[in-house]
């Protein structure tokens, strides 16, 4: 029988340093949900120690999550791992995460330690966390530039004392497939007691070739792997969960694992995560992209009439395209709707959000004919930040016309008190976004401003992703409408919703 290569996945806390991915507690225990229903082997929640937010947000994890193990990362610090270890107490099983950088670069400019030192830091942080859990995972942090005489000395190191996987991180994505697999090989091979904890690589997309180094080390023995959904994270991103997954299990003819992952909620997990974190999935992404599986030259649509296999390696239906496409109409009742949002990996913590996103979803089938998987995450997605936002949108009416300038007339709910307020511009998304400034007293510069369709149809819904920076900080807002100009609106109005919250987040590797 082949090995077992475990996911790790990290959408939650590595995921989740994407400019403007922030998530809520509410958010994360969705995506959680989804990851477990797909058989994710270990859900890093967060980093405990960043903010009581996302200690918060890895408690809740812990508390909702039963079959996939809850991890949270740590420095190599006691209260960084004690607070990791209190945020995970609720968890079915638990792990900590912890690391320490091991590249001269690191060690000498940010660190300020010797060899020595990081050792015995190591060391220690191994055993304190010992003292919440006996699964302990240690990164040596940029183990792609780090000295390979050093790593060996580190890894036996933490592995006597009860680390029971050693993660080797190319935290900036500066490896090649065939040296960060070389790289694997030769340190399970002359670490002495490698044979007692399990080898994983957790690689960034700097080069592009993040899913091409996590498989070379996976040839080469390692038997976890640290990825995201969509292949999210900061700068280029990381390790592809679904590239990564579909490639192994397409490839069984040369490699001896496998994974326990359940293919078919790929899609659904793609389309949750870019619905909450407001990151379009570009078309032509591998698996969960639009064009992935579409066929426009004559030859290849030839090819595949007759027999699918000439030109597609894998089976669309297989992760989760067009399975289920059309659920739901504007006859269906309160009770299938909420059926139907279980099977999407969709629970609501209340009746009032249930009856919220059921309200919703009633006033969109009164305007579309066709109900999508797509909109109804688009809606509860919606109605799940309407509840703890100030800022709410009440009416908006927009005037155009060819050749005269555009007017917004808009009314906000700021605090449960009415405001309204009207401008004139060149445009009538210009309009509204200037209607809303002059009556938010936040100082925000657009960033991005992207505008794209949930489902097809020229009745779909529209959706609209802007970016927003305010004082340096960045987040994401989203909105959902039939109206393009009222999803536009909407999402700039969840970006100011976003900005008015304070996270007093720390970067992991600050």
């Amino acid at each position: 029988m082949s090995d077992k290569l475990i996911i790790f996945d990290t959408t939650l806390r590595d995921g989740e340093q994407s400019p403007g991915a922030s998530m809520t507690k509410d958010e994360k225990v969705r995506i959680a949900k989804v990851l477990e229903k797909m058989r994710v082997d270990v859900i890093e929640a967060g980093f405990a120690i960043a903010s009581s937010g996302d200690f918060e947000a890895i408690k809740a994890v812990a508390n909702n999550i039963q079959d996939s193990t809850i991890c949270s990362l740590a420095r190599a610090l006691d209260k960084d791992i004690d607070r990791a270890g209190e945020a995970l107490k609720g968890a079915n099983s638990s792990r900590i995460h912890t690391f320490i950088a091991t590249s001269d670069i690191h060690m000498k400019l940010k660190l300020n330690m010797t060899p020595d030192q990081v050792v015995d830091q190591a060391i220690h942080a191994v055993k304190r966390a010992r003292n919440w859990t006996d699964n302990i995972e240690f990164s040596p942090e940029d183990a792609g530039r780090s000295d390979e005489d050093f790593l060996c000395r580190i890894i036996e190191a933490v592995i006597d004392v009860g680390a029971t996987t050693i993660n080797i991180p190319d935290t900036v994505g500066y490896n090649i497939p065939n040296q960060f697999g070389a790289t694997i090989k030769s340190l399970i091979e002359r670490v002495p007691n490698s044979d007692k904890a399990i080898f994983s690589a957790h690689c960034h997309n700097d080069l592009g070739l993040a899913v091409a180094n996590s498989i070379s080390a996976v040839m080469s023995g390692a038997r976890q792997v640290e990825c995201t959904i969509n292949g999210l994270g900061e700068r280029a991103g990381n390790t592809s969960l679904e590239e990564l997954v579909m490639a192994v299990r397409t490839r069984q003819d040369i490699f001896d694992c496998d994974s326990g992952i359940d293919v078919s909620h790929i899609l659904s997990a793609s389309r949750l995560v870019s619905s909450i974190t407001g990151f379009i999935v570009q078309p032509n992404k591998a698996i969960v992209g639009a064009n992935a599986f579409a066929h426009e030259a004559g030859i290849h649509q030839d090819g595949v009439l007759k027999h699918r296999e000439t030109y597609e390696i894998i089976r669309a239906e297989d992760v989760g395209w067009g399975a289920n496409s059309l659920v739901m109409g504007k006859h269906s009742g309160r009770n299938a709707f909420k059926v139907r949002m279980q099977e999407l990996g969709i629970e609501f913590d209340s009746d009032d959000l249930l009856n919220a996103s059921f309200k919703s979803f009633k006033k969109l089938a009164d305007k579309k004919h066709e109900i999508f998987d797509e909109d109804l995450q688009a809606l509860v997605s919606e109605a799940q930040s309407e509840e703890y936002e100030s800022i709410q949108l009440v009416s908006l009416k927009v005037y155009s016309e060819t050749g005269e300038s555009n007017s917004a007339q808009i009314v906000l709910s700021i605090n449960s008190k009415e405001v309204s307020a009207i401008a004139n511009t060149s445009g009538a998304v210009d309009a509204t976004f200037s209607a809303i400034n002059s009556l938010v007293d936040i100082n925000v510069n657009l960033q991005l401003y992207s505008v794209s369709n949930v489902t097809q149809g020229t009745d779909a819904l529209g959706e609209v992703n802007v970016r927003l920076e305010s004082d340096g900080r960045i987040v994401n807002g989203q909105g959902a409408d039939t109206d393009i100009i009222i999803a536009s609106a909407k999402a700039y109005i969840h970006g100011l919703n976003k900005i008015l919250v304070a996270h007093d987040r720390a970067h992991p590797q600050v």
